[in-house]
């Protein structure tokens, strides 16, 4: 009778593997802190706001006015405005282009001139100027157009800065963060499925028949 000697087969050691929630973690964590750094090492910024007024005369209605505020919107970054704005100021137009912006209402003839800078003072300065200038040009034309712009609300000081605190930017880049690892974890390949080792097969015992005494 032979003997076979059954031996288990040993598994090999399974790879530990982190959980994918912890590249979604990492993700948020790392973004917070950059974030936060940011806004913490970044120089604040410092918005100011100047507002004129369209007014018809005796011989224009509102409706032109607000039409003109419209147009005065859209000139007030022009060169020309800019230009003789600069001098009060006192910055150069290449400044003023990047620091002033405009803003109209279909409701009401007015134009918001507002002005971002490193500094409260400057940023007021550039904001009153531009809008000094602006209501120059306009009024220059006043005879053609019968429409007059005035200085409605003078910019001043900023009491608080306009960029967002530190607080902000670091749950921006944390959520920037948290969504960059789900992206990660969404076009990252699939791992396949470890097939089990097949099982050992165990031979049946080795019959010993006498040929000489069966039936």
């Amino acid at each position: 009778m032979t003997e076979n000697t059954n031996r288990a087969p040993r598994l090999a050691p399974r790879n530990r593997t982190l959980p994918p929630w912890t590249l979604l973690a990492a993700g948020a964590v790392l973004g917070g802190l950059l974030g936060g750094a940011y806004g913490t090492f970044k120089p604040p910024t410092y918005t100011a706001t100047s507002y004129v007024i369209a007014v018809p005369t005796e011989k224009s209605d509102p409706a032109s006015a607000l039409g003109f505020a419209q147009a005065y919107g859209r000139v007030a970054t022009q060169l020309a405005v800019l230009g003789d704005a600069q001098a009060l100021a006192g910055v150069p137009v290449s400044t003023l282009r990047k620091s002033v912006q405009t803003a109209t209402s279909p409701d009401a003839p007015m134009v918001a001139v507002s002005a971002t800078s490193p500094r409260r003072d400057r940023a007021a300065a550039m904001a009153n100027a531009v809008a000094r200038s602006l209501t120059l040009h306009a009024n220059d034309t006043k005879d053609s157009t019968h429409v007059e712009l005035l200085e409605f609300s003078r910019a001043v000081k900023p009491a608080g800065p306009s960029s967002a605190p530190a607080a902000v930017t670091g749950l921006v880049g944390a959520s920037a963060g948290g969504l960059l690892g789900g992206l990660v974890l969404l076009v990252r390949p699939r791992r396949r499925t470890e097939e089990p080792p097949p099982a050992a097969s165990v031979p049946g015992p080795a019959v010993a028949a006498d040929a000489h005494g069966q039936l």
